[in-house]
C-alpha cells in the first residue's frame, strides 16, 4: 500500500528517519534529502508500516534489530506467516557496514551455523550463530549467557535459536542448520520420540534440560520437511562453525543473556577471536 504524507508525519523525527527507516524503505544515503518525496512514491506492507511507527526515534543499532526480531517472535506466536524485513548485512566500501532490511524468503538459500560454549563446564556459558543467504556476508548473532552452565545446555541454546531464527525467516526452500554437538542434534531429532513416547521420561533419570529439548523439538518437527539438521566437526577450520564458536565466547565476555547482532568489517577479524 501507498504511504501518505499523514503516516511519514507519524514515523518522522525531527523531521528525518533512522537508519532503520531509511533501510526498511530502500531509500539510500544519498537520497536522503529527499526522502519524504520517494517515500510518498512507495508501496510498502502492512507489517513492514507497523515495524517504521515501532523504529520511530530508535537510532541504537541493537535496539532497532532487537525491536525487529520481537515483531518476528509476536507474528509467529500467533502463527501469522507474513513478509516482514529481517536484517542482513550489504558490504561496501565504508568504514561501518551498512545493514540492509531485506525478505530472507527471496534468497537462493539459507545456511545457519550454531554453536555453544563454557568456561569450566559447568561454569560461565554462552551461544553463538553465524547466518548465510545468498553468499551475503554471514550475519553474526551471539547471546544466551548462563552464569553457571554447561556446554549441553549452550550447545541446545545455540541449536533452539537457529531453529527459531529458521522459523521465523519465512525461507521456503530447504534450510540448512549445521552443529558440531551430536548430544543437541540426537536429542531433538532422535531421542526426543522415545522420550515423548514415554510423556518425556526416560528410563535410569531425569532427562536434563527437558524444558529446552521440547521446544527445540516442536520446532523441529514444524520444519523437519524442509530442514537438513547436519553434524560439523568443531574447531576444524569451517568458517560457519568458526564464527558461530567465537560469537558463542563473545556471549560469555559481554554477558550477554538476549540475542544481539554483532557488527565487524573483517571475518578475519572475527575469526582472531578468543576462543575456548
Amino acid at each position: 500500500m501507498k504511504l501518505d504524507e499523514k503516516f511519514l508525519e507519524l514515523i518522522q523525527d525531527n523531521d528525518t528517519l533512522t537508519q532503520s527507516q531509511f533501510e526498511i524503505l530502500e531509500i539510500s544515503n544519498e537520497n536522503k534529502k529527499n526522502w519524504k518525496n520517494i517515500a510518498l512514491q512507495k508501496d510498502v506492507t502492512k507489517n513492514n508500516k507497523n515495524l517504521l511507527m515501532l523504529l520511530k526515534g530508535i537510532n541504537n543499532f541493537e535496539i532497532s534489530n532487537k525491536i525487529i526480531l520481537n515483531y518476528h517472535m509476536v507474528l509467529e506466536y500467533n502463527n501469522i506467516n507474513a513478509k516482514v524485513y529481517t536484517p542482513k548485512v550489504e558490504e561496501n566500501n565504508q568504514k561501518n557496514d551498512s545493514y540492509v532490511i531485506e525478505n530472507l524468503d527471496k534468497e537462493e538459500f539459507l545456511h545457519i551455523y550454531c554453536d555453544g560454549a563454557c568456561s569450566g563446564n559447568p561454569g560461565p556459558a554462552g551461544s553463538g550463530i553465524a547466518i548465510y543467504s545468498n553468499g551475503s556476508k554471514p550475519i553474526l548473532i551471539y547471546g544466551a549467557y548462563i552464569e553457571n552452565g554447561t556446554n549441553n545446555i549452550a550447545e541446545l541454546n545455540a541449536l533452539n535459536q537457529a531453529l527459531i531464527i529458521a522459523s521465523q525467516s519465512g525461507f521456503t526452500e530447504q534450510i540448512h542448520i549445521f552443529s558440531d554437538s551430536k548430544y543437541a542434534i540426537d536429542c531433538i531429532s532422535t531421542w526426543a520420540y522415545s522420550w515423548k513416547k514415554n510423556n518425556w521420561s526416560k528410563k535410569g533419570g531425569e532427562i536434563k534440560n527437558l524444558e529446552l529439548i521440547i521446544e527445540a523439538h516442536n520446532l523441529y518437527e514444524k520444519l523437519k520437511k524442509q530442514l537438513v539438521l547436519e553434524y560439523v566437526k568443531g574447531h576444524s577450520g569451517i568458517e560457519g562453525n568458526e564464527l558461530a564458536d567465537r560469537m558463542a565466547v563473545n556471549a560469555i565476555n559481554e554477558k550477554s543473556v538476549d540475542f544481539s547482532f554483532y557488527r565487524y568489517e573483517k571475518i578475519e577479524d572475527v575469526i582472531n577471536m578468543k576462543s575456548y
